[in-house]
């Protein structure tokens, strides 16, 4: 975890105050999109077309009719930007070359990534090849996995190869990019918080891709041992004489008849 923002012109937000005197904040969250605020556009390599952000791109060209139109943008192409303060187009870069004003708080150069709202604690992960938000500090990058993840789970988490460079199991959408949160669940497998914590309300406990349990079951599986093992035989099942007397009659090899109960981790209950 969008409507997409596509922008062709000068933003009707764009303030016409004198710049102040530290030019490189002025306009400073005052500009953007849906997505992202920023003083800038970028012009997209791939169609040369001009978007507020490479997700306003996606979102644009998804929903073209024609399915041989349809494209994704590769950040890491994009050359040229304009700014959104005085509409000059100009080579990527963090200040505006005309006037002077930071076009991002935060930019990166290699991802080609604008953001002024820096309390999102961007960073770059060179191991991934993105920027990823939530303080460097706060996570670490598992080589097994492919991805950050949250120094939390450092030491406890389960590795599958390659696991964030999957969909999600419940709504599909790539992981790896995605601006949603995503969590580990129990047996390795990833998926976005939001569609984990849906899933639970849906009193679904399983792992979408291998079935095992995403939570602590073992009080759940106590109480069904303890109600298998309170539960009385229905009469009909009990052992009599005759009957054995009667199927031993028809099979001699049949010595004795037996109703066992199985609870679902495998102790027996007579």
């Amino acid at each position: 975890p969008s409507l997409m923002a596509e922008e062709t012109s000068v933003p009707e937000n764009r303030q016409d105050s004198s710049i102040p005197e530290n030019r490189l904040d002025f306009g400073k969250l005052q500009y953007g999109c849906d997505h992202y605020r920023r003083r800038c556009r970028i012009r997209a390599p791939c169609c040369n077309r001009i978007f507020a952000c490479r997700h306003c791109h996606n979102d644009a060209m998804s929903s073209l009719s024609d399915p041989m139109e349809r494209h994704e943008l590769v950040r890491q192409d994009v050359t040229r930007v304009i700014c959104a303060v005085c509409d000059t187009e100009q080579p990527v870069a963090k200040v505006c070359s005309n006037c002077g004003v930071n076009m991002g708080e935060y930019f990166c150069e290699v991802c080609k990534f604008y953001d002024d709202e820096t309390d999102k604690k961007q960073f770059h992960c060179d191991e991934c090849g993105i920027c990823r938000v939530g303080g460097h500090e706060n996570f670490f990058h598992c080589q097994k996995c492919g991805s950050c993840y949250s120094v939390s789970i450092r030491d406890n988490h389960l590795c599958v190869e390659n696991a964030m460079k999957n969909c999600c199991p419940i709504c599909y959408e790539y992981l790896f990019d995605s601006v949603k949160g995503t969590t580990v669940m129990r047996c390795g497998h990833t998926i976005h918080i939001e569609c984990y914590y849906d899933m639970l309300k849906q009193k679904q406990y399983r792992c979408p891709i291998c079935s095992k349990s995403t939570v602590d079951m073992s009080r759940n599986w106590e109480r069904l041992d303890e109600e298998i093992g309170a539960t009385a035989m229905p009469v009909e099942c009990q052992y009599e004489q005759h009957k054995q007397s009667e199927i031993s009659h028809i099979w001699p090899q049949v010595q004795q008849l037996q109703f066992i109960q199985y609870s679902c981790n495998s102790k027996i209950r007579f």
